[in-house]
Formats: C-alpha cells, structure tokens, sequence
C-alpha cells in the first residue's frame, strides 16, 4: 500500500501545490492589471502563465521525484527527462517575461510620441530585438539540453580543440545568412526602412509588412507579398516613400484637343479637388507639359498625406476631368482629321473637273475634291 501512496502523495502533492502557486500569482497579476489599467505590463506577464506553471511543475517533481520511489530502476532517464523540460520550459518564461517588459516600453513610448515615422522606427527595432532575444535564449538552452548528457560534455574539449577550423568553414557556409543577419541589424538600427513604410522594389510598389533578421515582406496594392532577402535593401537602391514624411505630390497626364478651355479645367479642377476628402490642401496646378499637331499635353498637380490618398486624388481628378469634357466640352477632346489630301494638278491620277477643279484616286477609287466654301 506504501507503494501506491507515497509515489501519489509526492507526485500529486507537487503537482498540486506548483498549480496553486501558479493560479494564486495569475490572480494576483489579474487584481493588479485592473487596478493599474494604464499600464500593459501586467495583463502581459499573464501570458506566461503556463510556461510559469509548468516550470513549477517540473522543479518541484525533480526536486521531489528521488522521494517517490518511483521507477527506481530508470531514475536517471527520468530526472534527465525533468531537467530538459525545466530547461526548455525557463527559456520559454524567459521570452514570455522579455516581450512584456519591451511591449511595455514600446506602449509608453508611443503614448508620448505622435510622429508615425519615429513610431514605426522604434517599433521595427522592438520587433528585431525580441526575435535576437528570443534566438539567443533559443541557443542558450539547446547547448544546456545537450550539456546534461555526459557524451556531449566529454565531447566539449575536442569541439573547442577544432572551434578554429569549425568557424572557419562555417563562416563559409554561412556567408549569404550572416550578411542577411548583420543586414537586418543594419535596417533595424540604421533607420533604412522600418514597418509600415511604402516602398518601390523591382518595380512594385507596396508597403513593409514583417521585418525579420533574415527577410523582410512586402505586401503589396493587390494583396500579394514579395518577401526578399534583407541584404537586399543594403546592397541594391529601393524608393521609400515614407522616410522624412508621408506627404506626396502626384501628376495626372492628359491629352487634349489645342482648343481645350485652359481657364475652365483649372477652375474645375479646383472644385474637383475641394469635394474630394482625400486631397490635403496643400497645392494643385494645371499647365501645359508638350504639344503636339493634333493635342497638347496638360498636367495637373496634385498633393495627398501618404501615397494611398495620392492614389485616390489621382484617379479622382482623371475620372472628373476627362467626364466634364465629355459633357462639357467635347470639342476639347482629342480629335483624329481623316480628309483625304488634293492631289496636284500634274499627278497622273489627278483628273479634270468640268468646273476647273481636279479630281484625285486614293487606292483606285476617284473622290471629288471638296470645293472651297463660298466658291462656285
């Protein structure tokens, strides 16, 4: 009977007791999250909860495990067993406790910050930080998992003995990761590119959508994403819309006819833009760009607060505008002239009209040339 309850007295005990200190500091951080609501720290550190219970869970069966008497014969594969599971599972509260400080940090900063830019700024070098952190403890604990076993540490000398040779040849291996890795630092800490910036790579144009240490993501107009390495954005020349504000001017082409009514479009194109939301007041324009015999180029000047309104403003003025010459002014549009040309009196397929006039063929067909208004 002994057998039975003593391995169910420790074990259920332990278990018991690490749930009960576990649920006990959860309700705690509950009761000071409600009442320090300006603060996200502690509504954060609940989302360790249960690598906290389970790293108390696991000490207190290792601690405890030897009392039991349980599977005495495999004792060592079992405490081995406990100890990398309390490992990993520290490691995992680790992150879990890193996030909520630097979330926490992150939040107080941007309450006392407005500028968007500084904000994705500092956001993009939160994002990186945590993903080192979280590598760092990730590789901490995997050498501490393989340290427990004896083989691994008599190995150790010999690793150390060849650390030389072994840098070396994966410092070869890895030169296309490492270069990403120290761009990415670059990025993070440069302020190249940060998340949430509009930018043009390869000819499309979209917005940073995820930074890593490795790659970055662009997501662009039509929902699609381009995830590229990071040394890209250190080695090659990309635009970025965002960087030193949002604000954009954008141009609107349009081809016209030369007897296009100069003084009403720009009026027009004033009320156009006064009705549209997206167009920021700062300025417009209307002039002639090129000419050419049939039409004349205008541009019109439009400005928005970031590159979505500028699209908007865009497409918004070249609907309304080319719409009111249409109801308005159709002789303004463009126009393509299809009289044939008067052939010279000495052509061979010029003929006589009994009237003095000539005629001419085009592709063996005769036309009459048109007469001259007010003549005959």
């Amino acid at each position: 009977m002994e057998n039975v309850l003593r391995p169910l007295i420790v074990i259920g005990g332990s278990v018991v007791l690490a749930l009960l200190i576990g649920w006990a500091v959860d309700r705690l951080l509950r009761k000071v999250d409600e009442r320090h609501s300006e603060t996200p720290l502690w509504g954060l550190l609940r989302r360790g909860r249960v690598p906290f219970q389970l790293v108390l869970c696991t000490a207190a069966l290792r601690t405890t495990y030897d009392e039991a008497q349980l599977l005495v014969e495999h004792r060592t594969a079992v405490g081995r067993a406990l100890t990398l599971v309390l490992i990993g599972s520290t490691a995992w509260l680790i992150v879990r406790i890193t996030a909520a400080i630097v979330e926490t940090s992150y939040s107080r900063y941007a309450s006392a910050h407005r500028d968007p830019a500084r904000l994705r700024r500092v956001r993009t070098q939160v994002t990186l930080i945590m993903r080192v952190v979280a590598a760092v403890v990730g590789v901490v604990a995997a050498a501490s998992m393989l340290l427990t076993f004896p083989a691994m540490r008599a190995a150790g000398a010999s690793l150390l003995a060849s650390a030389g040779i072994l840098g070396i040849v994966a410092g070869i291996a890895a030169q296309s990761t490492l270069s990403n890795l120290f761009a990415g630092l670059q990025i993070a800490f440069g302020d190249m590119v940060r998340l949430g910036d509009v930018v043009v790579v390869e000819g499309e144009w979209g917005t940073v959508d995820e930074i890593t240490l490795t790659f970055l993501t662009v997501r662009t107009w039509d929902e699609r994403r381009i995830t590229m390495p990071v040394s890209y954005f250190t080695a090659k020349p990309f635009e970025n819309w965002s960087r030193g504000g949002a604000q954009m001017t954008g141009t609107v082409f349009l081809h016209v006819d030369h007897a296009a009514p100069l003084p009403a479009m720009r009026e027009h194109l004033r009320d156009i833009l006064r009705a549209c939301p997206a167009w920021d007041g700062r300025h417009f324009d209307l002039t002639v760009t090129d000419s050419t015999p049939t039409t004349m180029e205008l541009r019109a000047v439009v400005t928005a607060k970031d590159p979505d309104d500028l699209w908007t403003v865009r497409v918004t003025v070249r609907e309304h505008l080319i719409r009111w010459l249409t109801d308005a002014h159709p002789y303004a549009l463009p126009r393509v002239n299809t009289a044939d040309a008067v052939l010279p009196p000495a052509h061979p397929n010029s003929v006589p009209h009994q009237d003095g006039t000539s005629q001419r063929t085009t592709r063996g067909r005769i036309h009459e040339a048109p007469r001259t208004p007010g003549r005959g």
